[in-house]
């Protein structure tokens, strides 16, 4: 039986890995709750101790945190406005009812439309997009490099 609860841990968690490039995928809820799962299942003597919990709740809240701001740092570094950044918000809610292309394309959309309904320009409008671009990418790679360090810690701390 510890050979399934194995298995399943390890599945959750490389679909957690996956999840944190995947919009609307959780990946590192996944993974900390495949390593709460470990847990419950095997006994604290078979499987990660409290402060490894902890440290992937922790990790888990950054890349929630990194999810969330990563995209209007990225538009506010490109001298995206309030109305951009509504746009962004508002075009992420409408990519939603889009599937993956929607969920991708709508913030950035969402921007740009912003940008021209605040009066800025075209220029201005599609540099704020970018923005937005560059900034949700860098946080796609930023959530992804602390799922690995959330799986490798779960390993390390159960294996030795």
């Amino acid at each position: 039986m510890e050979t399934f609860w194995w298995v399943l841990t390890l599945v959750l968690m490389a679909v957690g890995v996956v999840g944190t490039v995947v919009p609307l995928i959780p990946g590192s809820v996944i993974i900390l709750a495949a390593a709460v799962l470990h847990r419950l299942m095997l006994g604290p003597e078979h499987s990660a101790g409290w402060t490894t919990l902890i440290a992937l709740t922790v990790l888990m809240l950054l890349s929630q945190a990194v999810d969330f701001i990563s995209g209007s740092v990225g538009a506010k570094y490109f001298g995206a406005t309030r109305w951009g950044a509504l746009g962004g918000i508002l075009g992420g809610l409408a990519g939603i009812f889009f599937g993956l292309p929607g969920i991708f394309f709508g913030p950035l959309i969402g921007v740009a439309v912003g940008e021209l309904l605040g009066g800025r320009g075209v220029l201005p409008a599609g540099k704020s997009a970018w923005g937005t671009f560059l900034g949700t990418l860098a946080g796609m790679v930023a959530k992804l490099g602390l799922a690995l360090v959330m799986v490798g810690w779960f390993l390390i701390a159960v294996l030795t």
